[in-house]
């Protein structure tokens, strides 16, 4: 099969370092013994994740060629066929779940969207990201690439930079660096807000970032009359989590 044909067009970059590869796969912090791999393609992070006898451990891959390649190289492998986004994860998994993954870069801001939506029982991510992207997910406030997913991943995750991988470890080499990050659950079981209005709020916010927040939030059909004009002249960038929770319980306030 046309490995690097296949990666290329899901917007997948094929890893040939075997060190780098072993490196990703030890960063899982063993929270829990369920994982699921996506998009393992030729199985670079799947060999070694399979060593380890005590995972309850799937992959789930939508390319036909890379799932009958690996029923054909680990046959007893739980192989998933199908796209992640759309997977029922609370039908396979009943209890905690970690994700691992060299994440295709056209899905892998989607893939941390789906992660937010199952925080109760995704209690780590571990994965390869293309590098903007990585540093976008663990920037703080302040920061130009700090926003929507910076706030409502922090708001349950501890976030973590790993490490940096250069382009020349992939097949084809990709035109930008990429990132290994980690999230790591945090001890956060529920919101001081409604968690909904949270999310609307923080979409609001850095949906037009260049807008004070009086007139993002507004845009968004939210009442600000209760927020303090100090808060209202600020942009979306300025505000950390915390303060995006407060915001939104004042918000609530008026509903």
């Amino acid at each position: 099969m046309n490995e690097v044909r296949a990666k290329k067009f899901l917007g997948q970059h094929f890893l040939t370092d075997e060190g780098i590869a072993r490196r990703i796969v030890e960063s899982l912090t063993g929270r829990t013994k369920h994982v699921i791999e996506i998009g393992p393609g030729m199985g670079v992070l799947t060999k070694y994740l399979i060593e380890n006898r005590e995972l309850d451990f799937h992959v789930v891959e939508i390319d036909r060629e890379s799932v009958a390649w690996l029923h054909e190289h680990y046959p007893t492998l739980d192989v998933i066929e199908g796209d992640f986004l759309k997977l029922d994860l609370t039908a396979l998994f009943h209890d905690s779940f970690a994700v691992i993954g060299n994440f295709p870069y056209n899905i892998s801001s989607q893939i941390l969207f789906r992660v937010f939506e199952c925080r109760n029982q995704a209690v780590e991510v571990v994965g390869m990201f293309q590098k903007e992207v990585a540093e976008r997910v663990a920037a703080g406030p302040g920061s130009k690439t700090y926003g929507i997913l910076s706030v409502l991943l922090s708001a349950f995750y501890d976030i973590e930079y790993l490490f940096t991988v250069h382009e020349h470890v992939f097949s084809p080499p990709p035109k930008v660096k990429s990132a290994v990050i980690r999230l790591t659950r945090n001890g956060v079981t529920a919101l001081e807000c409604d968690e909904n209005l949270f999310v609307k709020v923080v979409k609001a916010g850095f949906n037009q970032r260049r807008k004070t927040l009086r007139n993002a939030l507004r845009s968004a059909g939210l009442n600000v009359d209760a927020v303090p004009e100090e808060v209202l002249s600020k942009r979306a960038e300025q505000l950390s989590t915390a303060d995006f929770i407060t915001l939104t319980k004042t918000i609530e306030s008026c509903l």
